[in-house]
């Protein structure tokens, strides 16, 4: 019974509740009583019906002395706030288990959100899944507007009445409405659906972000049927991309009535329902950060409810505004790590991804790690691995007696890094054992043997637990590094800030692998998301497009804008009861520069010059400014209702500086441990102690243990941390690293240099997409990275697109022939020639050597980019003309040039080049040279990221080592191929497949099940053709690169090692080796498929999917807007475990697909539908993938061509392979006397269009896979020789926040 004290009378206390998944933590805040922290499970049902009600009804005990029964509805006399994160919101995304909700789209696009980019999730996954939507029902809605066109139209109509009704959009343009709204029919479906028992519903109209009057009237019709929840997408933000826009409103369908279930059921317990006058404070933290009251929390900015209290109080905790040292957040939890950063200004993001779901609303620049204390340790293809796969709570780590598998936990307890006395007994079946030692010890023991046996080498135990914990620490720096010097901060510069319950025992050597010098742990880290909500402000984030070009004339309408915006703001906080003289306003701008789509969001300077500070930030991050004049895209307010709490949060830079130094008394320690460090490569005997037996001004050498309630900080030998009255502050002492000798190969230094070298080519690829202006690079993701060691061998590679994957090398191979010894620092080599390692034309790779040292000759790596160039120049303009047959129709051809010389960009010479491809007979040059120029540029900046890395990496350890381990890396790929290959039960197989022409692509594969080596024999395959349908061969290995790791199904690295054990015969004069002057545009994009369906056909691994990419080529000779190539999605093939996935990326693309939204304000034409072709898969047991309907219309003349396949009936069936793909086709809908005419069109052939007709392109499905009588039986069944991917899950598991780094990250992981 708790102890009868008064408190003061004017004394109430202040509680903060982070609801997580596991654990619910509660701080409570009092002038009279000190603090009060109270932590519990999340869900205990037998105990309690609501975690946080709970909490508040402990806090409430100890407060004010009295017993307060669970069943009685709570008094909130006492409590001056309550404020709250809760994971209600992002578990039920994560599990799908929301409100069910309808979707309101405009009519044509009822697919575009199952569509979505059209790419898949994980680039090498034969069994494609992608995630689910939200809504269950789709009801489309007769309406249309669009951008107005009409002054691009020579000749235009005199009565433009006829073309629609003009309008005035919200940022003063001009838009067209096509179609009016149907107001009868949209309330005739409403009604349908009221009826049928939906409650909650999201509207998305096409450019309602500019025109909202269509959603609005929408709205007030569901308002008047009785709807209770209506997401209206142009009120939740008003920004471009109606696919976004979309599966954000659906999102707040489906999220909001759940969390407003939530918030209903949590007031009930409380007298009055938390709705008296009389009643206290009650908020929820959102997304961005700020709090609102519990009346407005909506389920779209709750999804990161806990994780934004965690940064907030970080950032207010471990950021001293007068020392202004950045902080990196590290929040280490059971399953993840989520990684942010703070350098006075939250950092936010606008459109991301969570649990797969695109999400365009603000949020704190948040990124998830799949590594936290229970992710599973495992030792496959010669690497050690730490996740994605996580133990979870139920069985957890294997020390949690319940038999799970070894994890970081684990790994940490065997290395005497917990200590398992200080942990309650709440473990086994009963829950009342200690954590398990020996379970653990034996586990790695018999781990330790099977590598040592595989690899020849003597590892102790204890040394491969410690080689995990590296693993792990690397593939969390890994994102840091990322988040940090893609904009431009060093990383070192950073102190850590560390938190959350297995945070502790990695932030040291964390910080040290990064080079950072300090780390800070608040006293209440353990629960420092609960602390954040204490200090953090009520916010109303505004925002509405405007789309003006920068200047004086701008600035009052500018202005305008922003005050309107802060009166909206302000009005808001004031209805939340915040007070007038404590709002304050943040205003920004949107920016970019003209021609460029990279946008910077920048905080009003206090000189007001946004056009410096836009400036200033473009060349920090990006390296480069541009002189084309600057746009607004949006203004933004953020109206901050700032806290009255002065928690009396003493600076930690104030008490390093005037708190006196005292070591650590002897006999301070309440005991003593060993603790195995790699630094020692021993056990040291270690003291132990409690944090609050240690008085402020304490200095602790490591190496020791600090612990408090909740967590374990480890100091390792080399680390000194001070106690200061509100923090830890531990100086990590960056010593000497540990030396590695270059005649053995050690498999956890291996591990840690493909994190490495793979993390060099991501923040390439990182680098082109920020920097280029493109549609097809920074939008569409056409573009891959690479590194390559002095011998030109692929070393990683980051790809978007898989035809890049082996192709790189050989361009890289044949510029480091044709220069050497000639090279010099500062240069740069550009080709696109597929004689050299191209793939076609239009993929233009820039390439860079890296040289030992500054005064060295001597080439250690070489980088590499390569982008797709929409306009190149070529046959009638187009560089993928369906007619060409010679080379120099198809535009600028490059075998080798400087790009760069002696650090001076070439820019006359490169214009020249390109100018060259209009003197040829009915060719054109590029009629968009400064574009080209532009993402040649991008690419130069991404080739000196990787440059800069690589040094570093030498820098860091030497040349011989890295270079030892580049080479290593190469010898573990070429070992997982063989394993693969060892393991087939055919020694010889084979498949062949036809082109549409007859053409045949015909495959023997024999292979040497004694060393795992194979011959890839294409003899047999066609001649030359009088086409563009030829390959180089270059695009034939990456074909073959990409299969093999996808057949392999698991984690490698990707690198030339893939085809170490393969020989590849290629008959000469074949169209996959073609002479020089051959025509290979559609080779890269057709043949390329169908050479990986006949390798996935001649493994029995799936049934064929689409066979083309489907490049649909679009270009407007009245315009300056010259042209725009697509390539749309379709279906992918089933195979034995698994149903193909519709209207889907696949094989060897994965690019995006250009919004409606964005393609209506680009160019002059209406999308009329994109929707899925149902029924258009194969059949079978398992059925194929679905193509799609993509219909354009012309709204000025226009130039329509198609690079595509597929057209007759395309069967791939084996003997269990039965049914095929439907075929693809194009059709003309041509006006003739006010009549439609329906019109086929060879799918290859270029059409002219007038304005106001259309064309409409069918995708292929994807084959089905068995026969239609298997359909009964057991779809999942195994068959002897079914290969390791078919056995893989699909994906089923999505980061909870991926932050700025989700557009570029999601691709480059790999299938399991």
């Amino acid at each position: 019974m708790p102890i009868a004290t008064a408190p003061d009378d004017k004394d109430k206390v202040k509680i903060c509740i982070d609801r997580g998944g596991t654990f619910c933590d509660v701080i409570a805040i009092s002038e009279t009583k000190g603090n009060h922290i109270v932590k519990l499970l999340s869900v205990d049902p037998s105990h309690y019906p609501d975690a946080p009600r709970e909490g508040v009804r402990r806090v409430l005990e100890w407060f004010t002395g009295k017993s307060i029964p669970r069943d009685e509805p709570i008094d909130t006399s006492a409590i001056e706030y309550l404020r709250m994160g809760t994971t209600v919101a992002t578990n039920a995304l994560l599990e799908r288990k929301g409100e069910p909700c309808a979707l309101l789209i405009t009519k044509g696009f009822r697919d575009a959100l199952e569509i979505g980019t059209q790419t898949r999730p994980f680039l090498f996954q034969l069994a494609i899944k992608k995630p689910e939507v939200l809504y269950t029902k789709v009801v489309e809605i007769e309406e249309r507007v669009t951008p107005e066109w009409i002054e691009h139209i020579e000749n235009p109509p005199t009565n433009t009445e006829a073309l629609g009704e003009l309008v005035e959009g919200v940022n003063r343009s001009k838009l067209r409405v096509v179609e009016p709204l149907n107001t009868a029919r949209a309330e005739a479906d409403l009604q349908a659906l009221y009826d049928e028992g939906y409650r909650s519903i999201a509207i998305v109209l096409a450019h309602s972000y500019l025109y909202p009057a269509h959603e609005k009237q929408v709205e007030a019709i569901a308002q008047r049927i009785g709807f209770p929840h209506v997401s209206v997408s142009s009120e939740l933000q008003a920004m471009i991309n109606m696919v976004s826009r979309g599966t954000s409103a659906t999102a707040d369908a489906y999220l909001t009535p759940e969390v407003r279930r939530y918030l209903a059921s949590f007031s009930a317990g409380f007298k009055d329902q938390l709705q008296s006058p009389d009643s206290c404070r009650v908020s929820f933290m959102q997304s961005d950060g700020s709090l609102c009251d519990f009346r407005k929390f909506s389920g779209l900015r709750a999804i990161l409810s806990g994780p934004a209290g965690g940064v907030v109080g970080y950032a207010r905790t471990g950021y001293d505004s007068g020392d202004g040292t950045p902080v990196v957040g590290f929040d280490m939890g059971g399953t993840s790590t989520d990684v942010s950063r703070f350098g006075g200004q939250y950092e936010h993001v606008f459109e991301t991804t969570t649990a797969g779901i695109t999400i365009q609303t603000p949020q704190l620049d948040i990124n998830t790690v799949a590594a936290g204390g229970g992710s599973i340790l495992t030792y496959r293809n010669g690497l050690f691995q730490v996740g994605p796969e996580s133990a979870g709570a139920h069985p957890g780590p294997a020390c949690y007696r319940k038999g799970g598998p070894l994890t970081v936990t684990d790994a940490n307890l065997f290395l005497g890094r917990l200590h398992i006395d200080s942990f309650p007994k709440i473990f086994g079946p009963t829950e009342d054992m200690p954590l398990d030692y020996n379970v653990v010890q034996e586990a790695f023991e018999s781990l330790t043997a099977r590598i040592n046996e595989e690899t020849g080498m003597s590892f102790t135990a204890h040394e491969v637990a410690c080689g995990f914990i590296n693993v792990a620490n690397t593939g969390m720096a890994r994102p840091i590094r990322a988040l940090t010097e893609q904009r431009g901060f060093q990383t070192s510069n950073h102190n850590l800030s560390c938190f959350g319950g297995a945070g502790g025992q990695h932030a040291c050597a964390l910080a040290s692998l990064l080079g950072m010098h300090n780390v800070i742990v608040h006293k209440y880290s353990s629960v420092l998301s609960a602390y954040g909500m204490a200090l953090a402000d009520v916010a109303v984030d505004l925002s509405e497009p405007l789309s003006v070009g920068y200047s004086a004339e701008v600035f009052p309408l500018i202005e305008q804008r922003l005050d309107v915006l802060k009166a909206k703001g302000r009005a808001d906080l004031l209805g939340q009861g915040v007070p007038k003289h404590r709002i304050k306003y943040e205003c920004y701008l949107n920016m970019r520069y003209n021609g460029s789509d990279t946008k910077l969001m920048i905080l009003r300077p206090a000189d007001g010059d946004y056009a410096k500070a836009f400036e200033q930030q473009h060349k920090r991050e990006f390296a480069f400014v541009l002189e084309t004049g600057m746009m607004v895209e949006n203004v933004r307010v953020r109206a901050i209702g700032q806290g009255e709490d002065d928690l009396d949060d003493v600076s930690f830079v104030s008490d390093l500086a005037t708190l006196p130094e005292v070591l650590v008394a002897s006999g301070a320690n309440f005991a003593e441990q060993d603790i195995f460090f790699e630094e020692a490569g021993k056990f040291e005997i270690a003291p132990l102690y409690k944090l609050n037996d240690l008085a402020p001004g304490t200095v602790v050498h490591g190496p020791a243990l600090i612990l408090d309630q909740t967590q374990t900080i480890l100091l390792h030998p080399q680390n000194r941390a001070r106690v200061l009255r509100n923090h830890v502050y531990v100086d990590v002492g960056l010593g000497g690293r540990k030396q590695f000798d270059t005649q053995t190969v050690d498999p956890i230094q291996l591990s840690i240099f493909s994190h490495r070298f793979m993390g060099i080519a991501e923040q390439m690829g990182r680098a082109l997409q920020k920097t280029s202006i493109s549609v097809q690079i920074k939008e569409r993701l056409d573009f891959s990275c690479a590194i390559f060691g002095p011998d030109a061998a692929l070393v990683a590679n980051a790809p978007n697109v898989p035809v890049h994957l082996g192709s790189m090398e050989y361009a890289v191979r044949a510029q480091a022939e044709m220069h050497k010894g000639k090279l010099r620092h500062g240069d740069i080599l550009v080709a696109n020639h597929p004689k050299v390692g191209g793939t076609h034309l239009p993929d233009i790779t820039v390439m860079q050597p890296v040289f030992a040292d500054a005064a060295s000759d001597e080439i250690v790596f070489w980088v590499a980019a390569r982008g797709h160039h929409a306009d190149i120049g070529g046959l009638e303009g187009n560089s993928m003309h369906p007619r060409s047959t010679d080379s120099y129709q198809e535009g600028a051809a490059i075998m080798s040039e400087f790009l760069v010389r002696d650090g001076v960009f070439l820019e006359k010479n490169i214009r020249e080049i390109f100018a060259q491809a209009g003197n040829y007979p009915d060719c054109l040059a590029t009629r968009q040279i400064d574009v080209n120029l532009s993402d040649l540029k991008a690419q130069c900046s991404a080739c000196a990221v990787g440059s800069a890395q690589i040094t570093s990496l030498f820098n860091e350890y030497g040349k011989d080592v890295v270079q030892h381990y580049m080479a290593a890396i190469r010898t573990n790929a070429e070992l997982s191929v063989r394993d693969f290959l060892k393991s087939r039960t055919k020694a010889e197989v084979s498949g062949e497949d036809f082109m549409d022409d007859g053409t045949v692509i015909r495959l023997k594969v024999n292979i040497d099940k004694e060393d795992g080596s194979a011959v890839f024999d294409f003899t047999g395959t066609g001649p030359e053709s009088l086409s563009n349908l030829n390959a180089p061969e270059s695009v034939t290995r990456s074909a073959l690169i990409y299969s093999l790791r996808t057949l392999i199904g698991t984690d490698m690295p990707l690198n030339a090692g893939v085809l170490a054990p393969i020989k590849l015969v290629i008959p000469p004069s074949s169209f996959i080796s073609p002479s020089l002057d051959a025509a290979v545009c559609a080779g890269n994009t057709e043949t390329s498929q169908r050479v990986v369906d006949v390798i996935f056909k001649a493994f029995e691994a799936c049934a064929a999917s689409q066979g083309t990419m489907n490049v649909s080529l679009t270009s407007f000779p009245t315009t300056e807007h010259s042209a725009d190539d697509t390539i749309v999605c379709g279906g992918a093939g089933a195979g034995p475990t698994w149903t193909g996935q519709s209207a889907v990326q696949i094989n060897m693309t994965n690019t995006r697909i250009g919004d409606v939204e964005i393609a209506e304000t680009r160019f002059p034409l209406l999308l009329r539908e994109f929707s899925i072709r149902r029924g258009s898969g194969g059949l079978g047991r398992n059925k194929g993938g679905d193509g799609v309907h993509r219909e354009y219309e012309a709204r000025v003349p226009m130039e329509v061509s198609d690079a595509t396949q597929a057209t007759g009936l395309h069967s791939q069936a084996l003997t269990q392979l039965l049914g095929s793909a439907h075929w693809r086709t194009s059709t003309r809908l041509a006006s003739e006397s006010g009549l439609w005419l329906l019109l086929e069109i060879h799918a290859e052939f270029p059409l002219s269009m007038q304005v106001g007709e259309r064309i409409i392109i069918h995708t292929p499905g994807g084959g089905g896979y068995g026969s239609l009588e298997e359909e009964s039986k057991n779809g999942g069944a195994e068959t002897p020789n079914m290969v390791p991917a078919a056995l893989v899950p699909g994906r089923k598991t999505f980061p909870r926040a991926n932050g700025s780094l989700s557009e570029y990250a999601a691709t480059q992981e790999s299938c399991d």
